[in-house]
């Protein structure tokens, strides 16, 4: 289910006025067929999946509730871990060692997986009692708006809203939606051509890339990645909002961040939460010895890596970023991240890019290649050959998408200002006009957190 998909742009208002003039006790169905049916549009080979992962989750919960001894609720939590992870094992790595055939990897099965089985694990750890209504358990599941790529929810935050009849809907979730679009068309897609062609065959004459193109072709992808995946964010909250959930920010503003510390609690929030509370923790986390905490955090990085895929250039990126935090926790201590903020978010933004060669690259070797390329071609020439490769129209289209989120408030106000409706307003033809243009062109890119 692609957010830019006619089906969900014409869908999504009218799953809106049905849910608002449904009973409150009926909206779970609405809310639960509009679910499936999005998915359906999307991957239909993939519901069988998401329905035995749904109902095993769902009778392995039930089954811990009713245990009273701790070896049984044991054993079905490893049954629900076996379940979910032996599902993402067989159709996302079951190729990686050449130890199967590459199978066709279902829409949403990093997210879901993540969410059921923190599900199980919540209610082993008596955090919630659990589910008993199929119908609502498997809209925790399938809720659209976040199924495909997140938030990863909490079954504690996200199934009492659910359950609760009389939640407030948020007209609000329109503004969000259009800033996301705004990120995700004006913004990412128009970034991607050019990274794509600098990343396509780094180290092949006579295209190579230069210094100056691998630099700026880099930086754009740090730019099209956040807008990408924070844009699908904000049309899931957005969506959510309308039909009166509320789901939990994903992203806070990470190219701020002051340390990588910081922007692993910026970047990608939920993600880090899950590894955090279900991994690093029951490891031990810091609170074991310096070599032992080492170790936990470059398992939870690595592992963290090989989500996001089945490739070794996967699980470099997370490595690079485990061993850059150990050597920043041993550099700068907690109590000097304030200080020269300005040099220390240049400096994590460098670190971040540094790894993002590694994320974007098709391999390893063609990562290192363009590392090779950096000292190339920095005489004036190639530099204004690198630029001018951007292209006047895409630069410009980048300019604007900048200046509208700029002008447009971050958070719905209750009274507009004026700024604020001409940029509502600039930004809704502006997004329109590039969402009919690449339907046209049949140019429409899928949400990069879709492949994982």
């Amino acid at each position: 289910m692609n957010f830019t998909a006619p089906a969900f742009v014409l869908g999504l208002p009218l799953v809106v006025l049905l849910h608002r003039l449904l009973p409150p006790r009926a909206r779970w169905v609405l809310l639960l067929a509009a679910s499936l049916g999005f998915y359906a549009l999307g991957s239909p080979k993939a519901l069988p999946l998401l329905a035995c992962i749904t109902l095993g989750t769902y009778a392995a919960a039930l089954a811990i509730g009713r245990c009273k001894n701790r070896v049984g609720r044991k054993l079905w939590l490893c049954c629900a871990a076996i379940l979910c992870l032996g599902c993402l094992g067989v159709f996302k790595y079951a190729g990686l060692f050449g130890t199967g055939p590459s199978l066709l990897l279902p829409a949403g099965i990093s997210f879901y997986t993540f969410q059921t089985l923190g599900y199980v694990i919540d209610v082993y750890r008596g955090r919630l009692a659990p589910e008993r209504h199929l119908g609502y358990y498997a809209l925790f599941v399938s809720f659209f708006p976040q199924l495909v790529a997140g938030p990863i929810e909490r079954s504690t935050d996200l199934l009492p809203q659910l359950r609760d009849p009389a939640r407030r809907t948020d007209s609000g979730g329109w503004l969000y939606i259009l800033r996301g679009f705004c990120k995700k068309l004006l913004l990412a897609d128009t970034a991607a051509v050019f990274i794509d062609t600098v990343y396509a065959a780094p180290g092949a004459a006579p295209g190579a890339a230069s210094g100056p193109a691998a630099i700026l072709a880099t930086v754009l992808f740090a730019g099209q990645i956040y807008w990408d995946f924070s844009g699908y964010s904000d049309i899931a909250v957005g969506a959510a909002a309308l039909l009166g959930v509320r789901l939990s920010r994903n992203f806070d503003h990470p190219y701020q961040a002051v340390s990588l510390r910081d922007f692993w609690h910026r970047w990608h929030i939920s993600l880090t939460r899950w590894f955090t509370d279900y991994l690093y923790i029951p490891l031990g986390g810091s609170r074991c010895g310096a070599v032992r905490c080492a170790l936990n955090t470059l398992t939870v990085f690595l592992l963290s890596g090989l989500w996001h895929g089945a490739s070794l250039h996967f699980m470099v990126w997370g490595g690079v970023h485990g061993l850059l935090l150990l050597a920043e926790k041993r550099l700068f201590p907690a109590d000097s991240q304030g200080r020269a903020a300005p040099a220390r978010r240049l400096l994590t933004l460098a670190a971040v890019c540094f790894a993002w060669v590694f994320f974007r690259a098709a391999s390893v070797s063609d990562a290192l290649t363009l590392f090779s390329r950096l000292p190339c071609g920095w005489d004036a020439a190639s530099v204004r050959t690198a630029v001018l490769a951007l292209g006047l129209q895409p630069g410009a289209q980048l300019a604007l998408g900048a200046l509208c989120l700029r002008l447009m408030p971050e958070k719905p106000l209750d009274v507009p200002t004026p700024r604020g409706v001409m940029a509502f307003c600039l930004l809704t033809l502006a997004v329109a006009a590039a969402w009919f243009a690449a339907l046209h062109a049949g140019t429409a890119n899928a949400f990069i957190y879709f492949q994982f």
